[in-house]
């Protein structure tokens, strides 16, 4: 025999079988069963048990209802996910057990809570679809209402789900995981939920329409399927999502330029430095934005660069106009800054969970938006004479201000704060139920409640003046405790004057506590009154979200258009501080960059220290810029350096030059670096070559390939070989001769210039001096003549003998001399010691090893390595 409460919770607990279940039990969320084993491993909290029937323990283990966040967040860090079941009855109202239901399904890709949120990144929740070769992919932040869709050639899906990044994605239980999600919560639905014919119902029906055409995607099947399923999802874990959910967008993800991941890494556009941290990523230069919603505008920017030249020049008009004119921008920025995050406090005001205090905050929000509006209009500047920023005449010339598209989406939502702040107090508590919520004199029943509850206080403490007269104790006090309401406490040293009315209630250890029927009387006045005034104040308090609410769509909009101006004035403000500059765009295939620079790398040096460069380059002209130079010289930087400099450009920023003329790039192409992947067992040299082959099979004549040391993982024949091949097929192949960055160590290939019309050979300037180099981070023509891979290794900090050693045998091998190497390596070998190993034995197959390394080829950790292999050998072969 199980209690009533137990057979409740088990049957609440049988429709959510596959997610931990949080039960409200008074103050506390207690979790059962397996559950409570699961909370009490994952949040370290005591694992007790229950009697919840004749005989029947059940083990149990509970969170205070107010610190639910926070474990809340370390359940769902852990992959589980958490059914919300609050009490939806009143338990002072309920004769018998209290009814109770689950509110909301809690999974990565639903979590609404501030706390558990990154401020300045959407939190998307995706569903993918994949038949005959076509994805369909829908996505939605329920924190912000961004719902769209797209449908697009399943080779593409990877790297549009690398590019939203979701924290969930929903997939068909009878197909394999789509590929790119790696790290990500995947949630698998029956077959139902992408049902083509009931999710174009389901769509039809939510917006309230009879055809998709205005949205997009009609005929777009896949994409609707999975836009069906992101509403079915919805709606069985978060009843108050899914009415928020109020518009659709369709967008083709060849509008913008595919960017893949090693593309993404190579740049450090999000994260960047050995630890991926973005500290050294272009994202911590550019974003100086003042709004979490600026933040996340720029996040999706840097996510999705342009492709057409009229959209990227409508931003750089937007930065220009913010640019040129301080005043504007730096208003703009400050009224921004003090702008709350209009887009999530809308929808938590929608789903009816947020506080007074960020209600508030939205009225205060609104109230400078016709300001920032002001400040984007032609009327707000002064007349070009007493501003003296530009010509008379260039400003009589002018077309308005860029911004007053972005500036008529700033509505002022007068309604919405005037409903503020005609029932909300301009300071209340963040806690509905501390009271003081409501404004004076926004409910005649409310301020009369209030009067009887300030009138009660004073009677009250009257009452104790009174007491202590009547009966002559100094120390009588009237309290109260939510056990025993009111009552008179006299300590046992007084208990003899107690008057014959009073009526003990309680003894405490010093002292007893007793009531009068005149006490009982006004506590009953006061409770009621109070009881009542929560209630009435809470009731209004939803009258008056629901009036807010209604102006959801405008809220919105308003907020997209903040996010937009704190975006443009962010990255004016950064082309000034770092002196950017406005690049030309044109029709051609053409990248002119004059003193380009690394907007991280200079970032991160004394001002003016950053060595800039040029770069000149075309699809008829030099197309293949062969570069050379020692490690550490700035080869790479140099590669990256020109990839950020096009990709800032077509987002809208400006670049870091003195002037760049380019025409738009369909696509930015990194090979560089050395890495393994030992996920998918793929060895460093393998996971090179099936980068290298990624860009050669989809790269255009209008991309941009940077290859940075292709074949470093093979031997030296092998790589050079491929390293050939791979230069000579994107200059020949009729298909491809795209611009190409292509830095090396393999010096045979500064040849490929004498027969290839359109490479150039280019190398990074060293200085020597006194058997020293001094890299002088300049590009210039020609080809490099030394590696300086010794001097190098001695920069890095290799032992003298060591270095001392490895430039005997560059010598010799440079001469022609192997053999003459081999006899002064015996000549000169010392006798073993305690401080030194013999480094070549006399007999043995380690000389032979040596002899056979391309010294010249090798960067100081390939060389390094392979010293510590000739070690460990010697010591096997016991020299």
């Amino acid at each position: 025999m199980i209690t009533p409460l137990r057979r409740q919770y088990l049957d609440i607990k049988k429709r959510f079988p596959d997610v931990l279940l949080l039960f409200r039990l008074g103050d506390f969320y207690e979790t059962f069963d397996d559950d409570a084993r699961i909370a009490a491993s994952v949040l370290g909290i005591v694992l007790t048990s229950r009697e919840m029937g004749k005989g029947e323990r059940v083990p149990m283990a509970g969170i205070p209802y107010h610190a639910v966040d926070t474990y809340l967040g370390k359940l769902i860090a852990a992959g589980h996910k958490v059914a919300i079941c609050e009490q939806t009855s009143d338990p002072d109202a309920s004769k018998g057990l209290v009814d109770r239901d689950v509110v909301r399904v809690v999974t990565p890709g639903t979590v609404v809570e501030p706390n558990l949120l990154d401020q300045k990144a959407n939190n998307y929740l995706a569903a993918v679809v994949v038949e005959n070769g076509v994805a369909g992919l829908a996505h939605v932040d329920i924190t912000t209402s961004e719902f769209a869709v797209t449908q697009l050639a399943v080779e593409g899906l990877a790297v549009e789900l690398q590019r939203l990044a979701p924290a969930e994605v929903l997939v068909l239980s009878s197909t394999e995981t789509p590929p790119g999600l790696a790290n990500v919560a995947v949630t698998k639905l029956d077959a139902r939920a992408f049902d083509r014919d009931s999710a174009r119902e389901r769509l039809l029906k939510h917006f309230g329409v009879v055809t998709l055409e205005a949205y997009g995607c009609d005929g777009l099947d896949l994409a609707i399927r999975a836009a069906g399923a992101v509403l079915v999802y919805l709606a069985d874990t978060q009843k108050a999502a899914v009415a928020q959910i109020t518009s659709l967008s369709t967008y083709s993800t060849i509008a913008f330029m595919a960017l893949d991941p090693q593309t993404r890494r190579n740049l450090e556009l999000l994260q960047g430095g050995r630890w991926g941290a973005t500290d050294h990523s272009l994202l911590k230069v550019l974003d100086t934005t003042k709004t979490a919603m600026g933040a996340r505008l720029l996040r999706r920017w840097l996510s999705q660069p342009l492709l057409t030249r009229a959209a990227i020049e409508q931003r750089l008009d937007a930065v220009q106009w913010l640019y040129d004119h301080p005043i504007p921008r730096g208003k703009a920025m400050a009224l921004v800054a003090k702008i709350a995050d209009l887009e999530r406090l809308c929808n938590r005001v929608r789903s009816n969970i947020a506080g007074p205090k960020e209600v508030v905050a939205l009225r205060r929000s609104l109230e400078l938006v016709p300001g920032l509006r002001a400040v984007l209009e032609p009327g707000f500047l002064p007349s070009p004479h007493v501003r003296g920023e530009r010509h008379p005449d260039e400003v009589a010339g002018e077309r308005g201000v860029p911004l007053e598209p972005v500036a008529s989406r700033l509505r002022p939502c007068r309604e919405t704060v005037d409903v503020i702040a005609a029932g909300l107090a301009d300071d209340p508590p963040a806690v509905l139920a501390d009271g003081d919520v409501i404004r004076a004199g926004f409910s005649a029943e409310l301020d009369e409640l209030r009067s009887v509850t300030r009138d009660a206080r004073s009677y009250l403490a009257n009452l104790e003046r009174r007491e202590r007269e009547r009966s002559g104790i100094k120390s009588l006090k009237v309290g109260y405790n939510r056990v025993f309401g009111y009552y008179i406490e006299v300590s046992n040293a007084n208990k003899a004057q107690v008057p014959g009315d009073y009526v003990r209630k309680q003894t405490l250890v010093g002292g007893e506590r007793y009531i009068t029927p005149e006490l009982k009387e006004h506590e009953s006045v006061v409770l009621n009154a109070q009881e009542r005034m929560q209630e009435l104040e809470s009731s209004l308090f939803r009258q008056v979200c629901h009036q807010v609410a209604a102006g959801a769509e405008q809220l919105l909009t308003t907020g997209a258009a903040v996010a937009e101006v704190d975006l443009f004035a962010a990255l004016a403000e950064v082309a000034v501080r770092n002196h950017y500059v406005r690049p030309q765009l044109s029709d051609g295939d053409e990248l002119e960059i004059v003193a380009g620079r690394h907007p991280v790398v200079e970032r991160n040096l004394a001002l003016g220290t950053f060595v800039p460069n040029d770069s000149k380059m075309s699809c008829g002209d030099a197309q293949l810029i062969l570069l050379t130079g020692p490690n550490m010289a700035g080869k790479s930087t140099y590669l990256r350096q020109v990839g950020l400099i096009v990709f800032m450009a077509q987002i809208g920023s400006f670049v870091p030059a003195d002037s760049v003329r380019m025409g738009i790039v369909d696509r930015i192409f990194t090979r560089v670096g050395l890495q393994d992947d030992l996920a998918t067992g793929q060895s460093t040299f393998m996971v090179e070559m099936v980068e290298t082959a990624q860009i050669l099979n989809n790269a255009t004549p209008r991309s941009l390939i940077i290859l940075d040391e292709i074949g470093r993982g093979t031997s030296t024949y092998d790589g050079l070989a491929i390293a050939r091949a791979v230069a000579e097929f994107i200059h020949n192949h009729p298909k491809l001769g795209a611009k190409t960055l292509f830095a090396t160590h393999y010096h045979e290939l500064t040849e490929l210039a004498r027969y290839l019309p359109r490479a150039r050979n280019y190398h990074v300037a060293v200085a020597e001096e006194d058997g020293r180099i001094v890299f002088l981070h300049k590009i210039v023509p020609g080809g490099a003549d030394k590696s300086y891979g010794v001097h190098v290794a001695q920069l890095a900090g290799l032992p003298k003998p060591v270095v001392s050693r490895a430039q005997e045998v560059l010598e010799s091998l440079e001469h022609g001399d192997p053999k003459g190497m081999a006899q002064r390596a015996r000549a000169s070998r010392p006798a073993p010691s305690r401080e030194q190993l013999a480094l070549f034995p006399r007999r043995g197959d380690v000389l032979l090893d040596l002899l056979k390394l391309d010294v010249a080829s090798l960067t100081p950790l390939e060389a390094i390595t392979k010293l510590f292999e000739l070690q460990e050998k010697a010591k096997k072969e016991g020299v």
